[in-house]
């Protein structure tokens, strides 16, 4: 039995239900009690914390008033290992995630030396003062209206990890105060927004000794999906409500500062517009700054311009020209009158040094982390590697020039890449196979209950649009009642007529995730960058990749699979350009907590600082007076002549190779810099100084001469044939340990590479060697009876030419596919290894069937 007792406004009651044990809590003002129901399980009799659950599903009544929607708060399953928890009961369908501690980054929970491992459940969690904190500042009642103004009422109750993270924080900066940094690597899908909104709410009331610690609390993202989730998450919260204010112009704060708002919510984008608003009457006050993704949001001009307009002390009025240097190092530096609370699920090195937490080791760890191990492991996300599969391309090119003219290889083979994956006949023939799988193996299989949404991730916006006219092409073909909605920005061409996504899509571009989500008929979502961050959709289960993915950009994108669903079991990626090794390699540093090896060395910005200045680009006098010109508020006029004499040593005393080293150092040295500046423990005037100068100065250095010796290869070539090969579907294996990435590098060197100037037959031949290949054992003989062979035995075939002359073309494709399948039966002994593949690949059956259509039907009968 629980015992909970009585706090000075509300009281608990413990009662043993038929089933189980629920805790009721009565709130005097309400006319109504709220419960916490237990199934509780012993691993020594054999019932674990699954029989607890199945319990649930099969014995409670959701109908029973105790177990209505909205009157019990949350039903936990324990046993002696393992606490699951549930907030709405529905029978079978009843959805309950975990609620454990993690061990060693992954699921369940640590050895308990003083007793069982899920006591910290009653012990902690449950004891009187905890648990009103968590009816008070957590659990809500939330309703979301959709579109068509429909309202659903959602039960949310937090996760241990969320709790636990949030108490952590709190706990620390109460004792502490203001001007530490708090990085949180919480896994994507963990429930980072609610994460963000729970803190940020709570941070507003954390006092010391009567004394509020913050005075402001700014939460910042990149993502403007998010931006409205996480106001619509901490205005939920009725204590608050009227302290929170959603910036989305920079006049905002100034009416917020007035109204009293105390939570001020913006996106990254609008950051440094309500930077020029908060002026110097903020500059005496204690921030809190929320980072939400955080490897997107520090260092650079934006972070040293919050740091001008939230920094402490006032402008003086008789500044010299050494002074406003001086401020403009101070401002690079992390505040000593702000904390950050930066959140991530993927930290760069960058990020773990600026926000991570430095060990005796010199290495950095984050604060608090909730791996994407434990989420898997736990069933609370979904493992997207579990079931991947690379499609290999083929392609064959032809010369259809007569002479032979020389071209640059290497650059070549990059563009007749580019040329055959945007070719209009292979982007129809993967948009085939992409609707052609989602039917057969996700529609028919019924995933997701047969509510599954797919997303196909294309490699720019033209290629975007292209898929879109594609799809939809192709979609009327099967009359499949399905349809596409393409997402990218901005206006583009065609049809010779300028369009953006809404007109694409027939309606507005801000309904487009309610659409996809609410509306059956469309299960496709084609994307040129937007949505492959920060969008959650729990129905996307298969995703379609056609662009190069790497680093922190491939888990991110894939990583919008992973969202848990009651239905949702399993994920499918088809990835036509990315292979299994190179996503093994971007998701293995965030599998478990990310480690940052050490830090950056500063010494390397002597040393660029060294080569720039050994270059005599420009001159130290040179620097000194621009800096001061510009610090002083001159006018362009003023500057530009400084400038265009660095520009014309540039130009006419460094030859091509020093021009590329010398502009590439300068960016490393501003980028590096700019970094380096917010973290070092001292500051440097020339580092500075410099740094200025080089942010005017390198964009009107001219890029150095770069003859394209590939014009006119396009004009020359062909693609004779297209195929796909779809691999081994696979599972990807993440090393069970942590990842380390290592300190930002700092590069800026290097040439211009010298042209491997060759002649067209061959790059045709060696392109066609890489990408052309169709694996046989015998590749001249199949050549020939694919080429010759079969289309005369096809052509030949009665059936077949009765249905050319009597009857329309669909009908012909009908017996010109039943005479194929004939002909390669008949070959089975002479071919085995042709009817193999013929029989079981059916992206080869497909391209070999429409080849030899294409061949046989305007020809006439041998």
């Amino acid at each position: 039995m629980l015992s909970v007792f009585g706090t000075t406004n509300r009281c608990f009651e413990n009662h043993t239900a038929k089933n189980g044990l629920f805790l009721q809590f009565f709130q005097p003002d309400l006319d109504f009690t709220v419960e916490d129901e237990f199934e509780l399980k012993n691993r020594l009799t054999k019932q674990t914390v699954a029989d607890a659950i199945n319990q649930y599903k099969t014995d409670r009544n959701a109908q029973d008033l105790l177990f209505q929607f909205g009157r019990c708060l949350v039903h936990f399953a324990v046993d002696d290992h393992e606490v699951w928890m549930c907030t709405e009961l529905k029978g079978r369908e009843s959805w309950f995630l975990p609620f454990n501690k993690g061990f060693k980054d992954g699921a369940g929970n640590p050895p308990n030396p003083d007793g069982i491992a899920t006591d910290y459940l009653w012990k902690e969690m449950l004891q009187p003062l905890s648990l009103t904190n968590i009816l008070e500042n957590f659990a809500q009642l939330v309703e979301e209206t959709d579109q068509k103004g429909r309202k659903r009422r959602k039960q949310v109750f937090p996760r241990y990890h969320q709790v636990d993270v949030v108490r952590k924080i709190l706990t620390h900066a109460t004792g502490h105060g203001v001007g530490h940094r708090y990085l949180v690597q919480h896994s994507a899908g963990s429930g980072k927004s609610n994460s963000i909104a729970w803190l940020g709410h709570q941070l507003v009331e954390l006092k010391k000794e009567d004394a509020p610690i913050f005075d402001e609390i700014i939460v910042v993202t990149d993502r403007k999906v998010l931006d409205k989730q996480i106001k619509d998450t901490i205005k939920q919260f009725a204590q608050v409500s009227s302290v929170v204010g959603w910036a989305t112009h920079s006049g905002d704060l100034r009416k917020f500062i007035e109204a009293g708002k105390k939570v001020i919510i913006t996106t990254i984008q609008k950051f440094p517009f309500v930077l020029d608003e908060i002026g110097d009457q903020h500059r005496d006050k204690k921030f809190a700054i929320i980072i939400d993704e955080a490897h997107s949001s520090q260092g650079g001009r934006t972070m040293a311009k919050m740091h001008m307009a939230l920094g402490e002390g006032k402008d003086g009025e008789d500044e010299t020209y050494e002074d406003q240097v001086n401020k403009i190092m101070a401002a690079r530096k992390l505040l000593t009158n702000a904390s950050y609370f930066a959140f991530t699920a993927t930290p760069k090195n960058k990020t773990l040094q600026l926000f991570g937490e430095e060990q005796k080791d010199g290495t950095f760890h984050p604060f608090h982390s909730y791996t994407m191990k434990q989420a898997i492991q736990e069933g609370f996300i979904l493992d997207v590697l579990r079931y991947y599969t690379p499609i290999n391309s083929y392609y064959r090119l032809m010369k259809r020039v007569e002479d032979d003219p020389q071209f640059d290889a290497k650059r070549a083979q990059k563009k007749l890449r580019h040329y055959v994956e945007k070719n209009e006949h292979a982007i129809r023939r993967k948009a085939e196979i992409m609707i052609d799988h989602f039917h057969e193996e996700v529609i028919k299989k019924k995933k997701i209950g047969g509510q599954a949404r797919a997303m196909v991730v294309t490699g720019g916006i033209q290629r975007a649009i292209d898929y879109k006219l594609a799809f939809d092409t192709y979609l009327a073909e099967r009359k499949s009642p399905y349809k596409a909605i393409v997402a990218f920005s901005g206006d583009h061409e065609v049809g010779g007529k300028e369009v953006d996504e809404a007109a694409m899509n027939g309606f507005p571009s801000s309904q487009i995730p309610e659409t996809f989500r609410a509306d059956e008929n469309y299960r496709f979502l084609i994307v040129a960058d937007k949505f492959q961050t920060g969008y959650d959709e729990p129905l996307l289960h298969t995703m379609y990749v056609d662009k190069v993915l790497s680093d922190v950009k491939a888990v991110q994108t894939l990583s919008r699979l992973n969202r848990a669903h009651p239905l949702k079991h399993d994920t499918f990626i088809l990835d036509f350009v990315n292979g299994a090794d190179a996503i093994q390699k971007a998701f293995e540093p965030y599998y478990r907590t990310t480690v940052l090896s050490e830090s950056t060395d500063p010494n390397k910005l002597h040393d660029l600082k060294a080569d720039l200045d050994g270059r005599q680009v420009y001159s130290w006098a040179q620097v000194d007076q621009l800096v001061q010109l510009y610090l002083g508020g001159a006018q362009r006029d003023k500057l530009d002549p400084i400038l265009d004499l660095c520009v014309a040593a540039y130009v006419g005393d460094l030859d091509t190779d020093a021009q590329i080293d010398f502009k590439s150092k300068a960016k490393a040295f501003v980028r590096t810099y700019s970094f380096l500046a917010a973290v070092l423990p001292y500051s440097n005037a020339e580092w500075e100084k410099l740094s200025i100068f080089l942010n005017f100065l390198t964009p009107k250095l001219p890029a150095p001469p770069d003859d394209d010796l590939t014009k006119g290869i396009l004009e020359t070539i062909d693609m004779d044939s297209y195929r796909v090969e779809v691999k081994a579907q696979m599972n990807i294996a993440l090393p069970d340990e942590d990842g380390t990435v290592g300190p930002v590098p700092i590069g800026g060197t290097g040439g211009k590479p010298e042209p491997e100037i060759d002649y067209l037959s061959n790059i045709v031949r060696q392109f066609n060697e890489l990408f052309g290949s169709i694996d046989w054992k015998d590749t001249d003989k199949i050549t020939d009876v694919i080429g010759k062979e079969i289309p005369a035995k096809v052509s030949a075939d009665k059936a077949y030419q009765n249905a050319k002359q009597n009857s329309d073309k669909q009908n012909a494709r009908i017996e010109h596919d039943r005479a194929l399948e004939r002909v390669i039966t008949d070959l089975v002994l002479d071919h085995t290894e042709l009817f193999k593949r013929f029989m079981e690949d059916p992206n080869f059956k497909k391209w070999l069937s429409d080849m030899d259509f294409q061949a046989t039907y305007h020809s006439k009968a041998a």
